[in-house]
């Protein structure tokens, strides 16, 4: 599938001597609130961004401005959610670790093990409300979706509408293999929207 610069916003980098082993890159999923396709369409393997979509683009490119331990790789934003992944700055940063917060209660049933799933009792990684340590994915994402919230309520003069789920995702990459297997996952994701389980036309009923 061709480079869409509407869709694919890779920042690729190279961090010089960067341990892995740290914990210090994230995958992330955030998801809209009901799975309201809020952001744009998806079409011919390419999402065409609403003027809310531009926003979710923008909120991001911007949380690397104000913060200046992280460093944004690809991320893409789709019509019903948003990935991406981040690289902390090992110098200064406290990039929460799955294991520092809450997991899922009580998840109902396995699913394969695979990047992009975003749902409250997903097994996958931790999944869990923004927590707001200085300087930790938790901080980031809920400064990142409370500032995507705020403009899109300002234009829909709906204050205090919901535009998130309260949870996200997240996954540690481990190694660049596993930095590349994600990076390709981000990219195709566009292509694979008609079987993607935020999808709201394949979402089916919890038990």
């Amino acid at each position: 599938m061709p480079y869409n610069p509407e869709t694919h916003h890779r920042r690729s980098i190279r961090l010089r001597h960067f341990d892995y082993a740290d914990g210090g890159v994230y995958f992330i999923t955030v998801c809209t609130f009901g799975r309201e396709c809020l952001f744009g369409e998806s079409a011919d393997g390419m999402v065409r961004l609403s003027p809310f979509g531009d926003i979710v683009s923008e909120e991001w490119v911007k949380s690397a401005a104000i913060r200046k331990e992280i460093v944004l790789d690809e991320f893409v934003v789709m019509p019903n959610h948003f990935h991406a992944i981040v690289f902390f700055d090992p110098v200064g940063a406290h990039a929460m670790r799955p294991e520092d917060v809450p997991s899922c209660p009580s998840p109902t049933r396995a699913h394969a093990m695979r990047p992009g799933f975003c749902r409250p009792d997903s097994d996958q990684g931790a999944c869990h409300a923004p927590l707001r340590q200085p300087k930790s994915l938790g901080s980031l994402v809920g400064g990142f979706k409370s500032a995507v919230t705020r403009r899109l309520n300002d234009i829909r003069d709906n204050p205090g509408s919901p535009v998130w789920q309260r949870n996200y995702y997240e996954r540690v990459i481990r190694d660049e293999g596993d930095l590349h297997a994600v990076r390709q996952y981000i990219a195709d994701n566009p292509a694979k929207w008609d079987g993607d389980e935020n999808n709201p036309v394949n979402l089916r009923p919890r038990p």
